[in-house]
């Protein structure tokens, strides 16, 4: 895989579409004197089969060699690459997805901690979120090879199922090694690795002192400080429609990560039915349920990335259900008959001031 490759994993992640628009606020350099205190620049590049966006401001006293920053962002993103991506066949991840059962594989730390995380997730969402649902999303035609969009035999589904558990991975912290513990077991880490992405992009800047940021791959946020008018960061949520990308509604974020996942672009229909990218792993079938998007805020990019994915599996009323237990701040966006409608949890109404 190549970071340009507009057909990777990442591209193609699991309820990930970038779903989320860049609202900066932050003005040109030349801009009036409410914003002459804070200089802005902004670094962009391809990765993970999408885009990333950086914005930082700074005093003009401060201003950041971005030339070097890129280049260090560009470096570090490489090598997040080279360990996780299933389209790089030497990757740590592709590796270990060939490995024999039953033998530690060594990897980097990074992806223990990644898979550690989604192992808790899958967990704590009794198998909603899964790493290994990639011979399923495969078989209803979602994966790399979309072929010719028909439903799967029930006897398919059910073979594809059994190649399907995260309960088959194991993980060990030290020394960092993965094991699985059947043969066709396959992890893929396209609904979390961005997230990390983000995460690690965003410790590598405030490592450099900068404390004012955003930053954004293919969707996925992470914003610290204010921007140059002196304001929290304001990021779009994009309105669930398919035919045109306009956004519906504007967040103020700092010191918070966001991410959003969706339904509305990547499904296809038979007789009038219509069957979304998001399976489900514990039936092995689309979702059915009337979740359009939703949108996930807290700390790490990460965690948000994963949990956005697990919402639109658990769906609008399950999933709600499940946040509001674990005061977790999500956005759902519900397509009904007469039209969208809003659910916010109790915790991004309070963290938002938004009423239902």
């Amino acid at each position: 895989m190549t970071s340009v490759n507009r057909q990777s994993a990442w591209f193609r992640a699991l309820g990930l579409l970038l779903c989320c628009l860049q609202v900066t606020g932050c003005r040109n350099d030349e801009s009036g004197s409410d914003s002459a205190a804070l200089q802005k620049q902004q670094i962009e590049g391809p990765t993970m089969g999408t885009t990333y966006h950086i914005t930082v401001c700074s005093p003009a006293a401060d201003k950041v060699d971005t030339g070097q920053l890129k280049q260090d962002i560009d470096q570090l993103l490489v090598e997040i690459n080279q360990e996780m991506s299933t389209y790089i066949k030497d990757s740590e991840l592709s590796l270990f997805n060939q490995a024999e059962p039953d033998q530690w594989l060594p990897v980097a730390p990074a992806v223990v901690k990644v898979v550690a995380a989604g192992l808790k997730l899958s967990e704590d969402s009794d198998g909603a979120f899964d790493m290994t649902v990639g011979p399923l999303v495969n078989l209803w035609h979602f994966g790399p090879d979309p072929g010719k969009k028909t439903l799967p035999a029930d006897e398919k589904i059910e073979a594809a199922r059994k190649k399907v558990g995260y309960h088959h991975i194991q993980v060990q912290e030290s020394p960092a090694a993965l094991k699985k513990l059947i043969p066709d077991v396959y992890v893929d880490l396209s609904a979390i690795a961005k997230g990390y992405g983000v995460d690690a992009v965003a410790e590598l800047i405030e490592s450099r002192g900068i404390e004012n940021y955003l930053v954004e791959i293919g969707g996925e946020m992470r914003a610290r400080g204010i921007n140059q008018r002196g304001e929290a960061w304001k990021v779009g949520i994009e309105k669930p429609v398919s035919e045109t990308r306009v956004v519906q509604k504007i967040v103020p974020l700092s010191n918070l990560s966001m991410a959003t996942s969706g339904n509305y672009r990547n499904f296809f229909e038979v007789d009038g039915v219509s069957y979304s990218h998001t399976i489900d792993p514990r039936t092995g079938r689309p979702a059915t349920h009337g979740l359009a998007s939703v949108t996930v805020v807290g700390e790490t990019c990460m965690n948000c990335d994963a949990i956005a994915t697990c919402l639109m599996v658990l769906g609008p009323a399950e999933g709600y259900n499940w946040v509001q237990e674990r005061d977790i701040a999500a956005y759902f966006i519900v397509k009904t008959d007469a039209g969208f409608t809003e659910r916010f949890s109790p915790a991004w109404q309070k963290q938002f001031g938004e009423e239902q």
